[in-house]
């Protein structure tokens, strides 16, 4: 921990969303929603004005529909928010070289690397200040919460504390002081799990956790779980802001619109996948020792099965062999009879050489797929509701709805007012769907009316085909258990761009 308040954690809010409303001036002030429209779909982020309905990320799409009906529901447009990122992430780099992004939408800046004259309180409350302002005149309007402190714990509880659009300095010597009256929730880690075994224990905030020995704490969570809550419960935190963050893991999977039941077509997709994260793999030079599988049930509860190989690999036989095995032995101890939603595979332990390469062993012959017939892929739909669209007469517009063939469009822009409605043939060769120069290239859809959501070695996350970074978890709301491996966000862009209002809903009601 620090001596001064030079860790400062900027977090965008209700980033998606609000890029939304800056976008689309007749949603200013209104409720959106943004993340998955289909059936299958889960929220990626509301605004301020959908969660006074209790509408909040990582819940069903279906859920937010019933609790706030008359929001606009709309899939995501990664190129803004990665183009709005971008803004934020060069003015924070303008700072300090020493920015460490967490998702497109927060961050952790080293002020003792920025050009201030001092690190006094009032020095960097100040230049706190001014960065929102510059950061809401660089993006259009957009809003974000900061938090300073002398950890980068702190800082991320401080920048929680005043939302939206608020500052907050946590001074040097008060922090246990802030932290006591908190649900030990706050802390990272503390997940339902762990908070349910912390409750059990008579742990509820941080002042009872700060009153547990550290031996009493590893017995209830676990050696590294249980050191890391006592240290953190005592606002020790010395993790320095890295620039470049290694990544992790490299992941794909998929979720998909009717419950999988069939073991063998189960182990063809996870074949499949194996082979998507072995490519990606070899494009960066990696190759991990950990194979998981991720399975979600028909009832959103969530399962991970791994293994450790002694040696790293980029195989996709390697990969897909181990990952049959994984869902052989979960089919065996677990009862997946209702169906399996969501299907993943991912390789961890990531390192820069594979064992074979030390003795000069020669490629793997690839894995051939499991013989079995994949239901007929959905048609990717062309006007999903939020589509930046142009038509040759009206000018840029976005889609406000779609179904029976025909497409309501509502003619505005983020430099415009809010503008009309026209409705259109599905068909209309004057009506294009709109993209700035250079799109990411789509994804190809996979599985049975599913779409494969990958996390690539760099750290990004491909949503739909469209490449956006992870930023389900806004505004720190949904914190993960990571002793569950509960990732409650990965579905929040499953069916973006790829599909329409159901045809009785013409469009998001705004």
């Amino acid at each position: 921990m620090r001596a001064q308040a030079s860790v400062l954690h900027l977090d965008l809010d209700a980033f998606f969303a609000s890029v939304e409303q800056r976008d689309k001036p007749s949603l200013r002030g209104k409720p959106v929603v943004v993340g998955g429209v289909g059936g299958r779909g889960v929220v990626s982020t509301a605004s301020y004005e959908a969660r006074v309905f209790g509408v909040h990320s990582a819940m069903s799409t279906r859920e937010a529909r019933s609790r706030c009906p008359h929001a606009a529901f709309l899939t995501g447009r990664f190129h803004a928010y990665r183009e709005a990122s971008g803004v934020v992430m060069g003015l924070l780099r303008a700072v300090s070289p020493l920015v460490e992004p967490l998702s497109l939408d927060e961050a952790f800046v080293d002020l003792e690397r920025a050009d201030l004259p001092d690190l006094e309180t009032p020095t960097v409350t100040a230049f706190a200040q001014r960065l929102r302002r510059e950061v809401s005149a660089a993006t259009g309007g957009l809003t974000a919460s900061v938090g300073l402190g002398t950890s980068k714990f702190i800082a991320k509880v401080a920048s929680d504390l005043d939302k939206p659009d608020g500052l907050t300095v946590v001074a040097p010597g008060t922090e246990q002081e802030l932290l006591r009256p908190m649900k030990a929730t706050v802390i990272p880690g503390v997940g339902p799990a762990t908070a349910e075994r912390l409750r059990r224990a008579g742990i509820v905030t941080v002042a009872d956790l700060e009153a547990v020995s550290a031996e009493e704490l590893v017995r209830i969570v676990g050696r590294s779980h249980g050191t890391g809550l006592w240290h953190l419960a005592r606002a020790l935190d010395d993790r320095p802001v890295v620039a470049e963050r290694e990544a992790k893991s490299v992941s794909v999977e998929g979720t998909y619109d009717t419950d999988l039941t069939d073991r063998r077509l189960m182990e063809g997709l996870l074949t499949r996948q194996a082979g998507e994260v072995a490519a990606r793999l070899v494009k960066h030079g990696l190759s991990g020792r950990t194979i998981t599988i991720k399975v979600r049930l028909h009832d959103f509860t969530t399962v991970n099965r791994s293994s450790t190989l002694p040696s790293p690999t980029d195989t996709a036989g390697t990969i897909a062999r181990v990952a049959r095995s994984l869902l052989g032995d979960l089919l065996a101890s677990a009862d997946l009879s209702g169906g399996v939603r969501l299907l993943g595979v991912g390789v961890s332990g990531l390192a820069d050489w594979v064992q074979e390469d030390l003795f000069g062993g020669t490629d793997a012959e690839p894995e051939p797929e499991v013989p079995v017939d994949l239901p007929t892929m959905r048609r990717r739909e062309t006007w999903p509701p939020g589509l930046d669209v142009e038509h040759d007469e009206m000018g840029r517009g976005w889609v406000w709805g779609s179904g029976r063939g025909v497409v309501t469009v509502r003619f505005e822009t983020a430099e415009t007012p809010a503008g009309p409605v026209r409705s259109y043939a599905a068909d209309d060769p004057q009506l294009h769907a709109w993209l700035p120069p250079e799109p990411a290239a789509p994804a190809e859809p996979v599985g049975p009316a599913g779409r494969d959501t990958a996390t690539d070695a760099d750290g990004s996350t491909d949503v739909a085909g469209e490449g956006a970074a992870d930023s389900t978890r806004d505004d720190g709301e949904d914190r993960e258990d990571r002793e569950d491996r509960e990732d409650t966000g990965d579905e929040a862009g499953d069916e973006a761009g790829g599909l329409s209002a159901p045809p009785d809903a013409p469009g998001p009601r705004a």
